[in-house]
C-alpha cells in the first residue's frame, strides 16, 4: 500500500474517530442493572465497520471507547469492562455484511451467547430471553437489506452484552423477563438509528469525495454507491 493511500485511510479513521466521540457524549438510555449509559455512539459506531472494513473498523471503535474511559476518568469495574466489548462485535457484523461477504464465524458469537447464557442457573430460568438472539442468525438470509442488517448487528451486541451481563451481575430470572418489552423497543430503535446512521454518513461521505475534499479510496469506494 502505498504512502498516499494509508494517509488517505488514516484521514477516515480520524474523522470517524472524531464524530465518534462526539456522539459517545450525548447518552440515550441507562443499561438495566448498572450507571452505565447507551450514547448514540450505539446508533453510530457499527457503519464504522462498513467503511473501514472490519478490523480497522473495531480498532477504531474500541480506541474511541477507551479514550472516552480515560478522559472521563471511568472507574473500572464490571459494568464499564462488560460495556466496552459488545459493540465490537456489532461493527464485526455490520461490516462484513455490508461487504455482502459470506463471512458466517460471525454467527457463532449469538449461538455461543445463548449457551452462555442457558448455563446460569438464572439464565436457565429465563432461556426464552436468549432466544432474541437467534434474530442475528435470520438476519443473515437477508443481509442485503440495511434495517434488517441493522438489526442483526444490534442484537448480535446485545447477545454478547446480555450473555456477559448475567454472568457479571447474577440478575434473577425475573428482571429478565421484565426486560423483555424494553429490548423490543430499544433494539428496533437501535436497528433503526444505525440504518439512518449509515446513509447519512454515506452521503456525507458521497458528497465530500464528489467535491474532492476527501481523497477516493478503494476499499471505501463499494459502500458508498
Amino acid at each position: 500500500m502505498c504512502m498516499k493511500s494509508k494517509a488517505s485511510i488514516l484521514i477516515f479513521i480520524v474523522l470517524f474517530a472524531v464524530v465518534g466521540f462526539v456522539v459517545f457524549q450525548i447518552p440515550f438510555n441507562k443499561l438495566a442493572g448498572s450507571n452505565v449509559s447507551f450514547t448514540l455512539f450505539d446508533f453510530f459506531a457499527p457503519v464504522a465497520g462498513a467503511f473501514l472494513g472490519p478490523i480497522l473498523g473495531i480498532v477504531t471503535v474500541l480506541g474511541v471507547e477507551v479514550l472516552n474511559y480515560i478522559i472521563h476518568q471511568t472507574p473500572i469495574s464490571a459494568g464499564s469492562i462488560v460495556r466496552l466489548f459488545p459493540m465490537l462485535f456489532a461493527v464485526y457484523y455490520f461490516a462484513t455484511f455490508s461487504r455482502d461477504k459470506s463471512q458466517k464465524a460471525i454467527l457463532l458469537v449469538p449461538v455461543l451467547a445463548m449457551i452462555l447464557f442457558w448455563l446460569h442457573p438464572y439464565g436457565r430460568q429465563a432461556w426464552y430471553y436468549g432466544l432474541f438472539w437467534i434474530i442475528p442468525l435470520i438476519a443473515y438470509f437477508r443481509k442485503d437489506v440495511l434495517l434488517v442488517r441493522s438489526l442483526g448487528a444490534t442484537f448480535t451486541a446485545h447477545a454478547v452484552g446480555g450473555a456477559a451481563w448475567i454472568w457479571a451481575f447474577n440478575l434473577p430470572a425475573d428482571v429478565w423477563n421484565n426486560l423483555i418489552p424494553i429490548v423490543i423497543a430499544e433494539r428496533v430503535l437501535f436497528a433503526v438509528g444505525i440504518a439512518v446512521s449509515y446513509l447519512v454518513v454515506k452521503s456525507i461521505l458521497k458528497f465530500l469525495i464528489s467535491k474532492k475534499l476527501l481523497p477516493q479510496i478503494k476499499s471505501i469506494s463499494p459502500a458508498i454507491k
